[in-house]
C-alpha cells in the first residue's frame, strides 16, 4: 500500500471526512502543555538515567553550570519530586513565591532559576508519599505554572527509570533532546538502551551519554584505578550513534562543592564543550 495503515487498517487518506475520524489512531493527539504565559523558553533537555545512583543530578547541574560559564540564561527544573536535590547543592532553603497566577522560581546566586518541589515544603526533609498521578501533576504545573522568564535553557532533572514522571515529561514538554546518565557496570548497557529507547518511542532525539563513576585517580601516583570495571561507554554510545559527552571519575573536589552547597562555583572539567 502507498500509505501506511494504523492498527484499524485505516490511512490518513481514507479517514478523511470519517465520523470516527477523531477517534482513529492514524493521528497521534498532542498532549503537550502550553507554557507559562510569562516564559519564553528556546531549549528544553531532559536529564536521563535507566536507573538510580548514577549521578543524574550532578550532571543536570555540571550542564547548567557549563551553560551558565557560557553565558547563558538557564533554569532547572527538579522533576525528581520523591528525590529532590538540586536546590542543596546551590544552598537554596527559602521557600518559592507566587503571584496570582503563577510561582516564582528561586534563584541561585550564579542567576540559574531553580524549581523543585522541596521549594514548596514547609520542612524540605518531609518525605514525599504521594502516587504517580499526583507527582505527575506537579511536574506538569512546574512547566505551565512557574513564571520562568526569558531562557535559552531548562534543564530538567528526571527521576530514574521509564515510569509516569519521564512519560509526563516527554508527552507534556516540548523537549528537544535528552542526555543520558549511566554508570561503567555491563548491566548498565541495557538500562541505558531502554532510556534511549523510549527516547526514539517518544521521538525525542538522544543529545549523548555521560559516564559517571568512570574511575578514580590515585592521590599517589595518578594511576586511573577503575572501581566498577572498565568502561564499555565507547561502544554503546557508537551503536546508539551518539556521542560520548563526558567520562566523570570520584571526584573529591567535586563532592566537595556538593556537600558545601556551592554548585554555583563549580566547574566541571570532564564535560565535553559542548552547545547541547
Amino acid at each position: 500500500m502507498s500509505q501506511e495503515q494504523n492498527t484499524n487498517g485505516c490511512t490518513e487518506e481514507s479517514c478523511a471526512g470519517c465520523a470516527h475520524a477523531d477517534s482513529c489512531s492514524s493521528k497521534k493527539e498532542d498532549f503537550r502543555e502550553p507554557a507559562n504565559q510569562y516564559s519564553s523558553i528556546k531549549k528544553v533537555i531532559g536529564v536521563v538515567s535507566g536507573k538510580g545512583g548514577v549521578g543524574k543530578s550532578l550532571v543536570t547541574a555540571s550542564l547548567a553550570r557549563m551553560m551558565r560559564q557560557k553565558g547563558y540564561t538557564v533554569g532547572i527544573l527538579d522533576a525528581d519530586i520523591t528525590g529532590p536535590s538540586i536546590p542543596k547543592m546551590y544552598g537554596i532553603h527559602e521557600k518559592a513565591r507566587g503571584t496570582e497566577d503563577s510561582i516564582l522560581p528561586c534563584v541561585a546566586k550564579d542567576e540559574t532559576r531553580i524549581m523543585s518541589v522541596n521549594l514548596l515544603l514547609e520542612d524540605e526533609a518531609a518525605p514525599v508519599i504521594w502516587r504517580g498521578p499526583i507527582i505527575a501533576g506537579v511536574v506538569k504545573q512546574f512547566w505551565t505554572d512557574v513564571m520562568w522568564g526569558d531562557l535559552d535553557y531548562l534543564f530538567v532533572d528526571m527521576p530514574p527509570g521509564t515510569g509516569d514522571v519521564p512519560l509526563t515529561v516527554f508527552q507534556s514538554l516540548p523537549v528537544d533532546g535528552v542526555v543520558i546518565v549511566t554508570s561503567p557496570q555491563d548491566l548498565v548497557q541495557m538500562i541505558v538502551k531502554k532510556a534511549a529507547n523510549m527516547a526514539q518511542q517518544m521521538n525525542i532525539p538522544v543529545l549523548g551519554v555521560v559516564e559517571n563513576y568512570s574511575y578514580v585517580k590515585c592521590p599517589d601516583c595518578g594511576r586511573e584505578i577503575k572501581v566498577f570495571g572498565e568502561s564499555h561507554i565507547d561502544e554503546i554510545a557508537s551503536d546508539m550513534g551518539v556521542p560520548v559527552l563526558g567520562k566523570m571519575p570520584i571526584d573529591a573536589d567535586l563532592a566537595k562543592i556538593v556537600e558545601d552547597e556551592k554548585f554555583y562555583e563549580a566547574v566541571n572539567p570532564y564535560l565535553k564543550d559542548t552547545e547541547l
